[in-house]
This record gives structure tokens, sequence and C-alpha cells, in this order.
């Protein structure tokens, strides 16, 4: 019987511990997508707790808890920082089987170096000892640097003014932070209200007011260029599916103008409208010539009093289950029929629909950047052993595994970065038992060359990170 979380803790075979420790454990890190305050990196935060830096703002950690019976108090309410604590550390045991026992051991042990199982009974001397280095050298950028972080791209909204952003730049911080462009507040419309009130604070960022869907489009093009500025070279999409209806301008203005109006368009209409932005958002991507993603099939919001009472991104959403096959074809052929498509990145939600979305990648490569249309990492509720070993099949099985451009946090956490050492222990092992069986040839020289693209070389590629 092995030691729970040892040295060589997913590794099953003498090929899989090759692969992992001389090629893929000691790359650097480029953390392309994530949820991580550019604040907290400018500012060199101190975390006071071990709470602070694991509990504020992780929804994966509420949904167990809550799971577990824990009382809302404990995990957004006015509880004490320790009190919060010993109710995720009560919670732990249960989560046996779950990813985040795994990932909770893993930022124990880095960078920590707490190798002590969490339960009640040691929540105490983990959450003392934690404080204490917290104290004494565990910062945002010492946490970053010791996890070889290179390069972050945290996620933005146009309107945002990336003053931390400029401060990193001036200051020349050593790990590069980029900003990303996610503008789905001007795509996904609940309300005509917060409609018009987010316009009027995105028409003060771009310096000009919005009264029109021109008007609209000329301040998009400001703050892409804004963020193009500041070394931006990715966008960001969350959406339910893809919208492609049929559209002219004419109809989206006669749409935008209803909007902005303050009434909310039938539902037929602002697909239309809802096509024509993201098609146009599209353009502006294709013409920096940066990478767009899609991170698509979220049911978000489910719990109407909870929305209410927390607001979203706190732990109600779950998988759903949109037909997206149609819709994601339309969208994209209609960028390809004027060569328009940029480099593109999907995710999905459902593991149903990893084929549907590996091979619809497959429909639009061209031969003109290796890997250009990515079928991207298991995300969000796929992101653990099972749904990152069906992701990587599925993109072996459909496409080309050597030049995929590998994992990311997408986290809130500045402790999340083992996810990476994760995700690199479950490809080497999967190659390695590939190896192992008889399936792949034991060419080390070549497969070391593809754990290393896969880990680091073709993010660095693919993004332009290295010009």
């Amino acid at each position: 019987m092995r030691p729970f979380l040892d040295h060589n803790f997913l590794l099953s075979n003498n090929t899989a511990e090759y692969l992992y420790f001389e090629h893929a454990k000691d790359q650097p890190i480029i953390d392309y997508h994530c949820h991580l305050s550019p604040k907290d990196i400018a500012e060199d935060r101190r975390f006071k707790t071990l709470t602070e830096i694991w509990l504020e703002g992780d929804h994966y950690k509420w949904r167990a808890m809550r799971a577990n019976g824990v009382n809302e108090k404990y995990c957004t309410g006015d509880a004490s920082d320790y009190e919060k604590f010993e109710k995720w550390a009560e919670t732990v045991p249960y989560t046996m089987r779950n990813p985040l026992y795994h990932w909770t051991h893993m930022e124990l042990q880095r960078p920590f170096g707490i190798h002590t199982i969490l339960n009640a009974s040691t929540a105490r001397e983990i959450y003392d000892e934690a404080n204490e280095q917290l104290g004494a050298k565990w910062t945002v950028r010492s946490i970053l640097e010791n996890m070889k972080v290179e390069t972050i791209c945290t996620t933005d909204d146009p309107s945002d003014d990336l003053s931390y952003h400029q401060t990193l730049q001036k200051e020349g911080y050593k790990i590069k932070v980029f900003p990303a462009f996610r503008a789905d507040k001007v795509v996904v419309v609940s309300d005509a209200a917060s409609f018009n009130a987010y316009l009027d604070k995105l028409g003060k960022a771009a310096s000009q007011s919005i009264s029109s869907l021109d008007d609209l489009l000329s301040a998009l093009r400001s703050r892409h260029d804004f963020f193009a500025s500041l070394g931006c070279k990715l966008s960001d999409h969350g959406l339910e599916t893809f919208y492609a209806a049929d559209f002219t301008e004419a109809e989206a203005a006669k749409v935008f103008a209803e909007l902005r109006s303050g009434k909310m368009p039938a539902k037929a209409d602002m697909l239309l409208y809802q096509s024509f932005m993201l098609h146009q958002l599209a353009l502006m991507d294709h013409e920096k010539g940066w990478t767009q993603q899609f991170h698509i099939g979220a049911l978000r919001n489910n719990s109407k009093r909870m929305l209410d009472t927390l607001g979203p991104d706190t732990g109600f959403d779950s998988m759903g289950d949109f037909e997206h096959g149609r819709a994601m074809s339309r969208f994209f052929d209609r960028l390809d029929s004027t060569d328009q498509l940029a480099k593109t990145i999907l995710y999905n939600l459902n593991s149903r629909d990893n084929e549907l979305f590996a091979t619809m990648a497959g429909n639009f490569n061209d031969g003109s950047t290796a890997g250009k249309m990515q079928y991207g990492s298991a995300w969000w509720f796929l992101d653990q052993k099972d749904g990152m070993e069906k992701q990587i099949n599925a993109l072996s099985n459909m496409g080309l595994l050597s030049r995929f451009v590998g994992m990311l946090t997408d986290s809130r956490s500045f402790l999340s970065y083992p996810r990476h050492d994760y995700f690199r222990r479950i490809l080497c092992n999967l190659i390695g038992t590939d190896v192992h069986n008889g399936e792949l040839p034991n060419d080390r020289e070549w497969l070391g060359k593809m754990v290393e693209n896969i880990c680091y070389f073709n993010a660095k590629s693919y993004f332009g990170f290295n010009k």
C-alpha cells in the first residue's frame, strides 16, 4: 500500500515517473486563464490567516461545506476566521474522492510543507502553522515565485481601468501579468436596467457616450485597444451556448435601441442582437491576432434566493444540457467564410460534449497555425482526475494532443497552482501507461519533448509570450 500523496502520487509506472520528474515537474507555469486579483499582486498582499487565502471567495469549498450541513454563517457569513476554518476542517474528511480532498492536501504540502491530514482534530495545529508562515514569508508574490509562475492572464471587464496592471508593468515585475478581455456584459442581457447602467460605466471608461449601437462598438474598440496596449492577447466568454442567428446590423441596432430605452426585447430579437455582438467581438480579436476563449455550458444562479442574498459566483451554478453543435458550427463558419476566425480555445462543462467540442475544433483548423483551434483543458466541474483523463483522451482521439496548450487554474485563489502539478502527473501517467502497455513506443526523447511542450512551450508559442 502506497502512502497518501507520496513522491510518486498518481504515477503508476517507471515511464510516467521519468516523464514527470525529468520533463514536467519543473516547467514554468503560464496561467493563461484565471480570476486572480491584479490588485493583490500589485500590492503583494499578505494574508492574515489561512482562512483569508483559502476560503475567501472559494465557492468550491463553500459548496462542499453546505453539502455537509454547514450553516452559511461559516461560508460567507460573519463567523470568525478560525470558526470558518474549523468548519472547513470538519468537512474535509467528507470530501474523500472529491478533488477538493487532493487539492487541499497538495496546497498544504506546497507551499507550507505541511503533510498532516486535515480534519477536526488537526485543525488548530495546521491553522497555527500556516498562519505563522503567512506572517513570516508567504505573500502573494513569494507564493507565485515559489510555484514558478511565469505569466498570468487575469479576467477583466472592458470597463476596468487596469490600473494595477499598469502599476505592475511600470514596476517591471518579473512575473508578467496581462489582462484578458471579457465582454460578456454587452452580450448577455438579463434586464434592461442593469444593461443600461453597465453601458454608462463602459462609456465613462471609454470617454464617450453610448446612445447607439455604433457608439457601443466604438467604445468596445477603444477598450480593446487599451487592453492590447497593456499586453492583452486573449479574450474570454462564459456563455450558456453559442449565439449564431442570422442578423443584419440594422436589425441589431433596432434591438439595441429598444434595450437602451429600458425595454427588454422579445427572445428572438435578443438572440439576433447577441449573435451580432459576439460576431463583432470575434472580429476584433482576429484583427489583433488574439486568442478567443469560449467557456460554454454553465447553468448559472440556479438558486434565486441565494443569488439575491449573495450575488453571482458563490456556488450555485451547475452543468447545463444545452444543444451546442449547430450554433457553434454556424458561428465559426461565419467567421471562417471571410477568413476572420481568430485562434480559439473551446471549453465544455458537460462531459457528454467532449467529443463534440473536440471534433468541432478540428473542423476549422486551416494549416495557418499549429493547433489554431484548441479543445481546451477540463473546466470547472470537470477539473478533476476523471475529467482531465477524459478530456485528454477525447483530444487524443479526435485531434493532436501534442499541440495542446495545457493547463490553467481558472481560480480565484493564489494557492491553486498545485492544480498544474495535478494535471502534469495525470498527463505523464496516461502517456507512461500507454508505453507500459505497448501502445506507444518507448521513445523517451520524443515523449519527453511532447510533455514539455504541453506543460509549457506550446502555450508560450501559441499566445506569443516568447516575443
